[in-house]
């Protein structure tokens, strides 16, 4: 094999089906745009090649496996050229890999996937294209701007704001851009702004003309600049507006006015870092981005099982025997399981006992095991669990409480009280997670940090303390799922700013909102 690639006799030809490439489009930014034939081509790949603008959570479905390749692109700031790009797809796929070339937008509008798709064929090798929401239209859409409208124009160009207008042999004819009555659509044209202004009034385009131009169009981040052609200079220079942006120029730009929607979502512009687990942060993380918000994630703690102990082993071994089982959190209820599941045990072994969930949540985990609980407190916290079982006698009842290693030891002893016989079970261990580089920062931009536990807001302090930023506890603003992880928040140093009402990641974001309702949107101008 010479180094341009094998011989003629040794390529796969065109319908051999080895190996495979797809171009993928990602979309403009928001992952909920990315298409199903994507999750699947994902989920196939060996090897990803993505760009700069994709959503990193999109990587999350490819196999663990896979071979992850960063060649993204800057203004005159190349990871990796164009050629050398081409040359990798074709490399790994005669490798006989599965590739996904991942590239934001659509593949085949300003995305260079036709150079990609044309070095695949001269290598005689498969592929296929999978086109994503183009950032030309997506984007104008999330501002509240149709490209095209009934009355106003029924046409819109697709132009690349990376060629120069005074340059003499230009591939754009801008004398025919300025006559037309249409929609412009030009794609990362904001460092060449004030030439493509000055070209298009030149060549007739009025100076009232409205314009728009969108950053990060689709994201939480999204900034939305609208004027003139005449004054659109100065308010991009005022608002210090940088790249990556959209600009949008024509009569359908005024309808912004009454058709934006994006920028409305009341949580628009707040930012908040949520301290979950990894592995249990995905629904909170959503919810708080389909409300507007920019969320980044700080886990304090990660879930350990503990592998065994003398009484994980005598609860394995009277398990049918129990009267009443507690479960006060989704991971009791998950550890409980997989234990019984390990000794080929199910959910049968407690047909005796009366369940308590200590909140919905908890319940949820218990139906997903085959237990439907019979008890669910009012408020999701030890004291209510107490109060839920007020009416049960339980003197000389046999309880389990599976449970965390640092869980608080009011209901096993409120129980021994009452006469009980208590099996406290530690299953798993809340250990300090590392948040990873960037958390701190996003911790002192944050208007809000959300702790849904007392051991969350514990370890958040003490990851800040060892990392010798302890002082910026007092300038944390805090929200808290309810009054035991307050009383920890508060405890650490930190700022309560909300606490839920009903203990629930719901309650949460509820008490979210009303705190935030007040606030402006610092989104357009």
């Amino acid at each position: 094999m010479g180094p341009s690639g094998p011989d003629a006799s040794d390529r796969p030809t065109p319908g051999s089906c080895r190996p495979h490439v797809f171009l993928v489009g990602a979309g403009p930014g928001d992952p909920d745009l990315f298409s199903l034939k994507g999750v699947r081509c994902l989920r196939e790949a060996d090897v990803v090649l993505y760009d700069r603008l994709v959503d990193p959570s999109l990587l999350s479905y490819a196999p663990p496996g896979a071979e992850l390749v960063y060649v993204g692109k800057r203004s005159a700031q190349h990871t990796v050229p164009q050629d050398g790009i081409n040359q990798l797809i074709v490399d790994h796929a005669l490798q006989g890999k599965t590739v996904v070339r991942l590239k934001g937008g659509d593949p085949f509008i300003f995305g260079r996937g036709g150079e990609e798709a044309l070095a695949l064929r001269e290598a005689g090798l498969d592929y296929e294209v999978v086109p994503g929401v183009s950032a030309g239209y997506g984007v104008p859409a999330y501002a509240g701007i149709p490209v095209t409208h009934r009355g106003l124009t029924s046409h819109v160009t697709f132009v690349t704001g990376h060629e120069d207008p005074t340059k003499e042999e230009a591939h754009i004819d801008w004398d025919k851009l300025a006559s037309d009555v249409g929609t412009l659509v030009i794609f990362m044209g904001v460092k060449n702004l004030p030439r493509v202004v000055e070209k298009l009034m030149e060549r007739g385009r009025p100076g009232d003309t409205p314009i728009a131009l969108i950053r990060y169009g689709t994201l939480p981040e999204q900034r939305t600049v609208t004027g003139t052609l005449r004054d659109i200079v100065d308010k991009v220079a005022v608002a210090k507006l940088r790249p990556p942006a959209i600009t949008v120029i024509g009569d359908v730009v005024s309808l912004r006015e009454r058709l934006h929607w994006f920028e409305d979502r009341p949580l628009f512009g707040k930012k908040v870092v949520v301290t979950r687990p990894r592995a249990q942060a995905d629904p909170q993380i959503r919810a708080l981005r389909d409300l507007g918000a920019q969320v980044a994630a700080f886990p304090t703690i990660r879930i350990e099982p503990i592998a065994a102990s003398p009484a994980i082993e005598a609860m394995l071994s009277r398990v049918d025997e129990y009267d009443l089982v507690v479960f006060t959190s989704v991971n009791g209820v998950d550890c409980f399981f997989d234990r019984l599941a390990e000794e080929g045990l199910d959910a049968r072994r407690l047909h005796r006992a009366i369940v308590v969930a200590v909140g919905p949540k908890t319940a949820a985990a218990c139906r997903r095991r085959g237990v439907a609980p019979d008890l669910l407190p009012r408020d999701y916290v030890a004291e209510g669990v107490l109060e839920v079982l007020s009416g049960v006698p339980l003197e000389r009842t046999s309880v389990l409480l599976p449970r965390a290693a640092a869980a608080r030891e009011l209901l096993a002893q409120a129980f021994l009280a009452a006469g009980a016989t208590v099996d406290d079970v530690p299953l798993y261990n809340t250990l300090l997670e590392d948040p990873g580089p960037d958390a701190v920062q996003a911790v002192l931009d944050a208007d809000y940090v959300t702790f849904t536990s007392a051991s969350s807001a514990e370890n958040f302090a003490a990851l800040l303390r060892r990392d010798g930023h302890g002082d910026l506890l007092s300038e944390v603003c805090a929200a808290s799922i309810g009054p035991v992880t307050s009383q920890a928040v508060q405890a650490a140093g930190m700022r309560l700013v909300v606490e839920a009402r009903e203990y629930t990641i719901e309650g949460l974001t509820t008490a979210l909102l009303a705190h935030a309702r007040a606030a402006g949107s610092p989104a357009s101008e």
